[in-house]
């Protein structure tokens, strides 16, 4: 069973910077890239950034560019978003994702993490 588990989540004021997590572990799936993605209550889920795991190729959302790095480090199968100069509309539940096709960028993803809690206060 894989899983991929969030942390980093919490409450920062307007301007400040988070960290946020995603660790990968079991089976057999062996994934090309991973995705974070972030969903308000009553909106679409909205992706953020994407970074391949061989190359580190890395694609963002236009509303985090400059703002948002995504990086990983292979030997601990995880993936990092650090999030700089949030603000309170980057205020969201943050999910990230696998994908095993090497389409780039990826357009569907496989397996889906619990998602972590980013709340921005003005």
């Amino acid at each position: 069973q894989v899983q991929l588990v969030e942390s980093g989540g919490g409450l920062v004021q307007s301007g400040g910077s988070l960290r946020l997590s995603c660790t990968t572990s079991g089976g057999t799936f062996s994934s090309n890239a991973i995705g974070w993605f972030r969903q308000v209550p009553g909106k679409e889920r909205e992706f953020v950034a994407t970074i391949t795991w061989s190359a580190g190729w890395t694609y963002y959302a236009d509303s985090v560019k400059g703002r948002f790095t995504i990086s990983r480090d292979n030997a601990k199968n995880t993936v990092y978003l650090q999030m700089n100069s949030l603000k309170p509309e980057d205020t969201a539940v943050y999910y990230c994702a696998a994908v095993s096709a090497s389409s780039w960028p990826p357009l569907e993803y496989d397996y889906w993490g619990q998602g972590t809690q980013v709340t921005v206060s003005s």
